[in-house]
């Protein structure tokens, strides 16, 4: 009767030590936006400290809901006792060096660039967390979104875009911005000519370049800080006022709420599909 007794423990202990964690910390706002649509009621013991903040979060009226932290370093973290600490990749090195010094068991997320690396994501959290259901459930409805904004873009004439702010760099290939114009019916000028990541505005090409559209954020004074730029300034695009704004937790956004982006920029460029 011993060996069936120790396969009873084994069996009875195998459970907790599998269990979904009770106790998440979201360290980062793109964390808070996949968490946020997957975790199970309970299961969020806080979000990160801009969680609440609209300019950068897209989820800031639901994330009043939880406890924030007060900083986004590893000590206000440890404050709430979790069982899982999800993390992304630009996280300070030395937050998460400390983290993993206190043995906190540590999820850290390093692809955005596509909608494909944001699904990557939802599963990774989704299993973690042990709701692989809720994971593919949120994947097909956003897939079935992008598959109808796809339809309805058919055939559109794309236009030529680029990523206009008031920093000194332009996002080209492999990026966020990239990825938002294949799926809003766009061609983004920079990535066209050549420009990988976010690189230094190249000011003497952008009238070689000579985007229909720019594409900025919506801060309230954004179009007159632009306006003191000679290289945004002298665009014909700017002088005839086609410049799209997009909220920057859109146009920032690692998750799933990209999509509302998509959308949100496809109206502006192809207005004519949307009525």
């Amino acid at each position: 009767m011993r060996p069936f007794r120790f396969l009873l423990l084994f069996l009875a202990l195998l459970p907790l030590a599998a269990a979904p964690p009770r106790r998440v910390v979201s360290q980062a706002v793109g964390t808070d936006e996949l968490l946020m649509a997957l975790a199970a009621p309970g299961q969020i013991a806080a979000l990160s400290n801009l969680g609440r903040d609209a300019r950068y979060s897209p989820v800031a009226s639901q994330a009043q809901s939880y406890p924030t932290l007060k900083d986004s370093d590893a000590e206000s973290v440890l404050v709430f006792h979790p069982d899982l600490v999800l993390a992304a990749s630009y996280t300070r090195p030395e937050t998460l060096a400390l983290l993993r010094r206190a043995g906190v068991r540590l999820l850290v997320l390093d692809h955005f660039d596509s909608l494909e690396d944001v699904y990557a994501d939802l599963r990774l959290l989704g299993h973690a967390l042990g709701r692989d259901a809720q994971a593919e459930a949120l994947i097909a409805q956003s897939r079935a979104r992008v598959a109808a904004l796809a339809k309805r873009l058919q055939g559109v004439r794309p236009v030529r875009v680029l990523a206009a702010s008031i920093y000194p760099f332009t996002a080209g290939s492999g990026t966020t911005f990239q990825d938002l114009c294949d799926h809003a019916g766009a061609i983004n000028v920079a990535a066209v000519a050549g420009l990988k990541g976010h690189q230094p505005t190249p000011s003497e090409l952008l009238l070689a370049w000579n985007p229909e559209v720019l594409v900025a954020d919506d801060e309230p004074d954004i179009l007159a800080r632009l306006a003191q730029i000679p290289a945004y300034r002298l665009l014909p695009a700017f002088q005839s006022g086609h410049v799209v704004r997009l909220p920057e937790a859109l146009l920032s956004s690692v998750s799933q709420y990209r999509i509302d982006a998509y959308e949100a920029l496809a109206r502006a460029l192809h207005p004519e599909r949307f009525k």
